[in-house]
């Protein structure tokens, strides 16, 4: 019988320097442990990152004890939280979503709302603004990774979301989720 994994989610948020994710990377390194999923990004001028650290509960705990010290080195805030392993999804279908529209207030949160109605759970939501090419015009571009459940009617969902979406002025697609 496997061994259970065991995990720490570290989230880390500061003003943005060189030689952040070194420091961090090298923490997880030291302590006997393994970054196994993350997210990294500069948001204005603050760093954030998302990581999901795996190793034995002692070496979790030593990077517990150690995040005081890389706060104050890094000027960072650093909240963690234990975990388990994902429990995989009941016959979920991966898909991608891609919206694209001109700015606006209220694009995710409709986004968010079709799915949740439908009892889809977001698993993956990446945004970002950038302004059109020729006329400047300030653009939103959305990328979802969603499960849809099995036994739900795609095409039903498809021509839904379409017309939804047709309706807000956003340009969208939903397809499976490849590789």
């Amino acid at each position: 019988m496997p061994t259970q994994k065991t995990y720490l989610v570290l989230s880390a948020l500061g003003e943005d320097h060189p030689g952040i994710v070194d420091t961090l990377s090298k923490t997880i390194l030291e302590q006997g442990c393994n970054i196994e999923d993350s997210r990294m990004t500069v948001l204005g001028g603050e760093f954030a990152a998302i990581l999901l650290v795996q190793g034995k509960w002692n070496t979790l705990a030593k990077i517990e004890n150690a995040l005081p010290e890389l706060e104050r080195r890094l000027g960072m805030t650093i909240i963690s939280k234990r975990t388990g392993e994902r429990t995989a999804g009941a016959n979920l279908l991966p898909y991608a979503v891609d919206v694209i529209a001109m700015d606006h207030p209220g694009i995710v949160n409709n986004l968010a709302g079709f799915f949740s109605e439908r009892g889809i759970n977001i698993e993956d939501l990446t945004t970002s603004t950038y302004a059109a090419a020729h006329t400047g015009t300030p653009m939103f571009a959305v990328h979802i990774t969603i499960g849809i459940p099995a036994d739900m009617h795609i095409a039903t969902l498809r021509e839904e979301f379409t017309d939804y979406c047709d309706g807000l002025n956003l340009d969208a697609v939903l397809e499976p989720l490849k590789g």
